[in-house]
């Protein structure tokens, strides 16, 4: 049966590749993102229609609800990727509240708005970090990306009863992705690969396919849990 996947942040790296991923098994798909010049290009890639919306800003994912209950009706799945380091310059409240508008509020508000579309045996997934669990440095990303866990906990026992099941992915250090720009340099690279147990970078596609298997009728008994997919990186390290 296809079913309706909306995807937040997924025009490139990690939710362009889980989008792809259901796209390829011919689910009505749903990319959607601030930058609509990238939404779009993603879309044609991979066989997806585009939403350019901030998600951030409530009256923009109003609008977001009402364009996807008018189109579908109803949501199978849930996939709240967007996000990311935002906090530039300014003082310490401005670096926080950037973050949380990056990284809670782009979850929450569109979760909160698309809650009542989601069907039956329905699926929500939350794009955390292995930051999450054992800090990032004295930025405020980890925080923010932790204060979803607590969020993801209750929502998957307010929907259970519907059969809905609610779950968090915590990546470690994935390769491909915007989140270092050109900022990662070669000892910082092989510092993240030596605190795993593969010794590999982590790919868009290892967290599409967990995110995918979370989707699938394998994953209907598993909620309100936080997977890990970073190799073996040991926390505090």
């Amino acid at each position: 049966m296809t079913r309706t996947i909306v995807v937040t942040g997924g025009g490139t790296g990690i939710g362009k590749a889980v989008a792809a991923r259901f796209a390829a098994d011919g689910d009505r798909t749903v990319i959607i993102g601030r930058r609509a010049d990238v939404l779009d290009q993603a879309a044609k890639e991979i066989g997806a229609a585009a939403l350019a919306a901030d998600l951030s800003d409530p009256g923009q994912v109003e609008r977001v609800r009402a364009e996807l209950a008018e189109r579908f009706g109803t949501i199978d799945v849930l996939v709240n990727n967007a996000g990311g380091n935002v906090a530039g310059q300014g003082d310490v409240a401005e670096q926080w509240t950037a973050n949380f508008r990056a990284n809670v509020l782009t979850s929450v508000l569109p979760t909160e708005a698309l809650r009542d579309l989601l069907n039956p045996q329905g699926r929500v997934v939350f794009i955390s970090s292995i930051a999450a669990l054992r800090g990032s440095g004295g930025s405020s990303y980890g925080p923010m990306k932790a204060a979803l866990h607590p969020y993801a906990f209750d929502l998957a026992a307010a929907l259970g009863p519907r059969g809905i099941t609610v779950n968090v992915v915590a990546p470690g250090y994935i390769e491909d992705t915007e989140f270092f720009g050109d900022t990662l340099t070669g000892e910082r690279r092989a510092a993240l690969l030596a605190q795993t147990h593969t010794g590999r970078a982590g790919t868009p596609q290892d967290i599409a396919e967990t995110v995918h298997w979370l989707a699938s009728p394998g994953g209907a008994h598993v909620t309100a849990q936080i997977i890990q997919v970073n190799g073996g990186a040991e926390r505090g390290r």
